[in-house]
């Protein structure tokens, strides 16, 4: 189990947020509790398609949760609903919607006889209606971790970490040399094919991404390599305009430099979950609920998501942002006792 300074650390950082609050921050909306996620574990690749929340992947957990499980959430219903498995047993994916089917990319997959995970190039298309997948043209590089996001019908994949250039493939350790990288590259699902793009002016992993006004967003993440010890989480926010393939001025900073935390995009503005922070002095999780609104290149907080945790998956539908699952220690603190099985939705006030 997490000890009980890290349990007290991320107490701490929820009764901040809720300190923090200001009038209007809460009368912007309220918490629901729905139905809990049936398999909990970590870091799952999520999307919203149709109306629904789809799960992928996640950390496997030895005869619970298997490698390349789907789970779909019809908010509607409040039900779950296990779907047909991932064709790889993989983690760590960029996942994005587009005409009603979802996207995956990267990640890093199980390799056999339990010989590590190593970062992988392959994309998939997924198929609610039928529940099928299909495989797609391979990414340019290999990477785990990054974000993806969908903007004028094709997708950008930005980010991730991998071992260095000219390096093979090989798993990835904290042993093992390896990087942050900057690559972006775009896949068009209209001629199954990439293009590479401008790189991002700061290589990062673990980072949160969204399309607003015609440009895409790519916030937080961590720096230097993955491994969660010897890396940095940081708080910059770097815009990108797909039509003139170029990156723009810094905008305002996350207000706490943080990894791991899901988001949304939902009427104008970015919103994210949770995150955690783990160094060689504080091993925490965050409950930190805010939203980023680049007109105004501002950031609002909200009532902070219960638990505080990492690796959430987020989906905004309708007038309701949902945060489902995570881990509520840093890390792997906690083991899978620490994989939360929380659904909750912030239910935005309407004026």
């Amino acid at each position: 189990m997490w000890s009980g300074y890290q349990r007290m650390f991320a107490i701490g950082v929820t009764a901040l947020a809720v300190l923090s609050l200001t009038a209007a921050a809460q009368m912007q909306g309220q918490w629901v509790k729905l139905a809990p996620l049936p398999e909990p574990s970590e870091e799952y690749s999520f999307a919203a398609a149709n109306g629904k929340i789809y799960l992928l992947g996640g950390n496997s957990i030895p005869g619970k949760v298997s490698p390349g499980l789907v789970q779909e959430y019809d908010p509607a219903a409040d039900k779950w609903t296990k779907k047909k498995d991932m064709p790889i047993r993989a983690n760590h994916m960029a996942a994005a919607e587009y005409g009603g089917k979802i996207y995956v990319f990267g990640g890093q997959e199980l390799m056999e006889g339990g010989r590590g995970q190593i970062a992988i190039v392959k994309a998939w298309e997924y198929d609610p209606a039928s529940d099928a997948w299909k495989a797609l043209a391979p990414m340019p590089s290999a990477r785990t971790a990054p974000a993806a996001v969908e903007f004028g019908g094709k997708i950008y994949v930005m980010g991730g970490n991998s071992v260095h250039p000219g390096m093979n493939l090989v798993p990835i350790t904290p042993a093992t040399p390896h990087r942050s990288v900057a690559a972006n590259e775009v896949y068009d699902p209209a001629t199954n094919r990439w293009e590479t793009r401008q790189i991002m002016p700061t290589a990062r992993n673990h980072a949160a991404i969204g399309a607003v006004g015609g440009k895409i967003y790519v916030l937080g993440g961590r720096v230097g390599g993955a491994s969660l010890g010897t890396s940095s989480n940081t708080d910059l926010v770097e815009v990108y305009d797909p039509a003139a393939d170029l990156w723009g001025v810094p905008l305002a900073k996350l207000p706490i430099p943080r990894t791991g935390m899901g988001w949304a995009t939902h009427q104008g503005k970015i919103y994210l979950a949770g995150g955690q922070i783990y160094d060689s002095s504080i091993h925490g999780v965050y409950g930190l609920f805010e939203a980023f609104d680049p007109a105004t290149n501002t950031w609002s907080r909200l009532p902070p998501i219960s638990p505080p945790r990492h690796g959430v998956s987020v989906a905004a539908i309708g007038n309701r942002i949902y945060v489902i699952g995570g881990h509520i220690a840093a890390g792997p603190d906690g083991g899978e006792e620490a994989n939360s099985n929380a659904n909750n939705a912030f239910e935005l006030a309407t004026r």
